[in-house]
C-alpha cells in the first residue's frame, strides 16, 4: 500500500512539474498543436544558402549551394516540409569556367517567362579567379542550361567575386553581389543573360558584407546581409544584418542613420542556445495570410554535421525588420497555406 500511495504522489509530482514547465530560453512557446505547428531545422541535412521562388505550378522552388553535388533543388507546398526533385546539373552540364570549382549562393527569378539561375563558381581561397555565371530553364526542377560566366573578379576588378542577386527596377535589371571585399552593383541586358554593353559597376556597401539580398516595402529598400565566418561549424560567427535606404543604391543606414558604406547595421538574426552561423538568407515570401518568412542556414548544436535550414517568421516594427527573439525559433507556427 506504501508503494502505491508513493507511486501516485511521484505522478502528480511529475504532473505539476510539466504543466508549469515554460518554453526555451530564445525559442518559441511549447507545441499544443502539432498539425500547425513546426520545428526547426526545417531541413537537417546540409542546404547552405538558401534562394527560393514561387514557381508558376504553385509550389516554392529552393536552391542552394552544392554540398550535394550540382546544386540541390527542392519542393515544397508549405515552406515546412520539402522533397528533393534533383540538382540544377549534372556532371555533363555543370558550369566549367572554373576549373575545379565550386558551385555557391545561387539566385533564382522568373526573367521573360525563363527560369534564370545566377550562381557563384570558386573554389576555396580563389579569390581572383571566381565569378558569376547564369543558367536557364524552361522549368523550375530544369534541366537548366549554362549560359557561361557574366564575369570573374580579376574582369571586372573586385576580389572576391560571389553571391549574386538579381533585382529588377524602373524596366531596368541589375545584379548585385560581393563577399567582404565591398558589395557592388551593375546593369545587366534585357534578357539578364550578361552585362549591358558599357554598364559601369558602383559600391553599395562596405567590406563587412556578403550574400546581399534587397527587399523592397512601403516605399523602402532593406538590404539583408551577412557578416562573419560561414563556415567555421560550431565557431562560425555569421549573422545576419539589415540597412534601410530610400533607393535601390543606398545610401543603406542604421537606425541611427549611420552608412552600410562603413558597415554600419542592424542586426536582425543572430545565435542561440540550439543554433550558430546564423546566415546567408533567402528571398522573403509570404503565405497565403500575408505573413512574410524568410530562410537562412545555420549549424545545429546537437548535430553540427553541414549547414542546415532554417525558417522564420520576419515581423516588422516601425517600418523595420525583426524575428522574434532575435535568433532561431525552436518551436513556431506554421505559414498559413
Amino acid at each position: 500500500m506504501q508503494y502505491i500511495r508513493q507511486v501516485i504522489l511521484l505522478t502528480f509530482l511529475l504532473t505539476v512539474f510539466t504543466s508549469c514547465k515554460g518554453g526555451e530560453p530564445g525559442g518559441s512557446e511549447p507545441v499544443e498543436d502539432n498539425e500547425n505547428r513546426y520545428r526547426n531545422p526545417v531541413v537537417d541535412y546540409s542546404l547552405p544558402d538558401p534562394t527560393i521562388i514561387l514557381a508558376d505550378d504553385g509550389y516554392f522552388y529552393l536552391y542552394a549551394t552544392e554540398d550535394i553535388r550540382n546544386m540541390p533543388i527542392h519542393r515544397s507546398e508549405d515552406l515546412v516540409t520539402w522533397k528533393s526533385v534533383g540538382t540544377a546539373f549534372t556532371d555533363a552540364t555543370r558550369p566549367t569556367f572554373e576549373p575545379n570549382g565550386g558551385l555557391w549562393a545561387p539566385d533564382i527569378n522568373i526573367i521573360d517567362g525563363k527560369y534564370v539561375l545566377y550562381y557563384s563558381m570558386s573554389v576555396w581561397g580563389g579569390e581572383w579567379t571566381c565569378g558569376i555565371g547564369v543558367a536557364t530553364a524552361d522549368k523550375p526542377e530544369g534541366p537548366f542550361t549554362d549560359h557561361g560566366k557574366l564575369f570573374r573578379s580579376n574582369e571586372i576588378n573586385v576580389q572576391n567575386s560571389i553571391d549574386p542577386f538579381y533585382i529588377e527596377e524602373e524596366g531596368k535589371k541589375y545584379l548585385f553581389w560581393g563577399s567582404f571585399r565591398g558589395i557592388y552593383a551593375i546593369e545587366l541586358s534585357d534578357d539578364g543573360l550578361s552585362l549591358k554593353p558599357g554598364a559601369e559597376k558602383q559600391q553599395v556597401a562596405g567590406t563587412a558584407y556578403e550574400g546581399v539580398y534587397i527587399h523592397k516595402r512601403n516605399g523602402y529598400y532593406y538590404m539583408f546581409a551577412s557578416i562573419g565566418s560561414c563556415c567555421e561549424g560550431l565557431n562560425s560567427t555569421y549573422t545576419t544584418v539589415v540597412g534601410r535606404s530610400d533607393n535601390l543604391f543606398g545610401p543603406y543606414l542604421d537606425k541611427q542613420g549611420r552608412s552600410m558604406m562603413e558597415n554600419h547595421h542592424e542586426v536582425i538574426i543572430q545565435k542561440n542556445q540550439k543554433f550558430v552561423g546564423t546566415g546567408h538568407n533567402s528571398e522573403i515570401v509570404q503565405d497565403k495570410a500575408g505573413q512574410d518568412w524568410i530562410f537562412y542556414h545555420a549549424v545545429s548544436v546537437e548535430n553540427p554535421k553541414g549547414r542546415v535550414l532554417v525558417l522564420d517568421q520576419v515581423r516588422w516594427e516601425n517600418d523595420w525588420p525583426y524575428i522574434q527573439g532575435g535568433g532561431p525559433s525552436f518551436e513556431a507556427e506554421k505559414p498559413s497555406f
